[in-house]
């Protein structure tokens, strides 16, 4: 019965430069979303949506870096893009409760 041959890992330099832009990006989306979540009064028009939007670039970046990271870079330690992740996640938590304020005053 002939067996799958050995995956053979991969580590390049290309993904590692994918992986480093993917968790700066992840990190940059991240931190703006939460500075706008602290601070509201920052972003006064549409502030709810931009904090949802970048909450959601944080966790696809993030997701993303740790995905190239996994599968392209022998000595991968992710913990900045998961830090990126769980950012994200506060992010959309309370930016979508935030929003969905906005949605029920809206509605009656």
């Amino acid at each position: 019965m002939p067996t799958a041959p050995a995956r053979k890992h991969r580590d390049d330099s290309e993904a590692r430069r994918s992986v480093r832009l993917a968790t700066a990006f992840a990190l940059v989306a991240a931190a703006l979303g939460v500075l706008l979540v602290a601070m509201p009064k920052l972003l006064p028009a549409g502030g709810p949506w931009v904090q949802l939007g970048l909450g959601a670039l944080a966790l696809f970046f993030g997701f993303r870096a740790r995905a190239l990271g996994v599968r392209g870079v022998n000595d991968y330690d992710g913990r900045l893009s998961l830090l990126a992740v769980m950012a994200g996640f506060a992010t959309l938590f309370f930016a979508g409760g935030e929003a969905f304020r906005l949605l029920a005053a809206l509605g009656g």
